[in-house]
């Protein structure tokens, strides 16, 4: 998967689809990302004096790649006025406001959906749109504390371990909105009507715990971090360290893979029984004096292209280098910056990176003439 020339025609299975993101911080970017990643047509209504989506330059922040932007004051009736013009030919709007802000805006569900009834209106908060906690602030950390999920990251004997923001925000949140929103358009088509989709950060993370919940319930999960088969409590699921300091990631779960993994490891003939639980310690130990003896280079050479389950665990700047990932062309290079390219990867309607990241108001002329939408040079500040 390569980059394509900035501004080309929009390709991906959602080419055709409008989306309005009313510009916001987060997991709601992120998902309108994902479907302009997949050929969405996706205008982002940035906010006048607003810094836009992360506080650093806008040529890279990444969440706002192949996205076109206007900017329109949204505290202004030709600025609302704007957005509901939009709205009107738009298959998909995204907002990520505290509950009511879009409302007494004027550009809430009631208002875009009188204007476009078939339009699917996506919501994206931490809490909900409902229930004691929506008006409190929060962020990923707190999301996830609350639904269980941060409770089982991290060692026996230390605190829980915050996975980045990557739990909440974006497979928590970003993605369940994109799933959301695009079943909601699907029964659109089909027929149906438009409708709002409420994407609580919550609710998607505490869905993502479903399984374990179902392995706890049947007596094959503890709910106590670090004494479980997938959180580092198995001595052949976790990760150890290596002479140099790096670290090689651990998982054969099989018996076929664990057998392969201990005789290059070089300790088939001490390892202690996988089976005998109260071995485990001793196991642990074993293996991570092994691995304290090469280096991560080493040891990668060592496992190879082997059955035995282990990956060096590279850093986010070795990671495009990985020869796998290079092969699929996982990483990609488009305005200078190294990113990771669309997913999942379609055969008959790829997507690509088309655009680098929109700066606010960059596109106001362009997306009139193509959206016929009059009205944004209105809603634009003086």
């Amino acid at each position: 998967m390569t980059a394509i020339e900035e501004g080309a025609t929009a390709v991906g299975p959602l080419t055709g689809v409008r989306v309005v993101e009313l510009a916001g911080i987060g997991p709601g970017p992120f998902a309108a990302m994902v479907l302009a990643d997949l050929g969405a047509d996706v205008v982002r209504v940035d906010r006048p004096g607003s810094p836009g989506g992360l506080r650093i330059d806008p040529d890279h922040d990444l969440a706002n790649r192949n996205k076109r932007s206007v900017l329109l004051d949204l505290k202004s009736e030709a600025g609302v006025a704007a957005v509901l013009d939009l709205v009107e030919r738009a298959d998909i709007l995204i907002e990520g406001y505290r509950p009511g802000v879009a409302e007494r805006l004027g550009v809430g569900p009631d208002a875009c959906l009188a204007r476009n009834p078939r339009l699917v209106y996506g919501r994206m908060t931490g809490w909900g749109q409902e229930g004691p906690l929506a008006q409190s602030a929060g962020h990923d950390i707190g999301y996830i504390a609350v639904t269980g999920a941060l409770s089982m990251i991290g060692a026996a004997d230390g605190p829980p371990v915050a996975p980045a923001n990557l739990l909440g925000d974006y497979a928590g949140g970003s993605l369940y909105l994109v799933i959301g929103v695009l079943a909601a358009l699907q029964h659109a088509r089909a027929g149906g009507t438009g409708q709002v989709v409420d994407a609580a950060i919550v609710d998607g993370t505490a869905h993502l715990t479903s399984v374990i919940h179902g392995m706890m319930a049947a007596g094959g999960w503890r709910d106590q971090r670090g004494t479980n088969l997938l959180d580092g409590g198995c001595p052949f699921y976790g990760t150890y360290e290596t002479a140099d300091g790096g670290h090689m990631a651990v998982g054969p779960l099989e018996r076929k893979f664990y057998a392969e993994f201990i005789a290059l490891l070089g300790i088939a003939d001490r390892a202690p029984a996988r089976d005998d639980f109260d071995s485990w310690a001793a196991l642990r130990t074993a293996i991570a004096d092994r691995f304290k003896q090469r280096t991560r280079e080493e040891w990668t050479a060592v496992f190879g292209t082997s059955d035995a389950c282990v990956a060096p665990v590279l850093s986010l700047r070795e990671a495009p280098a990985h020869p796998h990932l290079a092969a699929r062309s996982t990483f990609l290079d488009h305005g200078g910056i190294t990113q990771p390219a669309p997913a999942p990867r379609f055969s008959a309607t790829p997507g690509a990176v088309r655009r680098a990241p929109a700066r606010p108001g960059a596109d106001t002329a362009e997306v009139a003439r193509d959206w016929g939408v009059t009205s944004l040079g209105e809603g634009s500040p003086s």
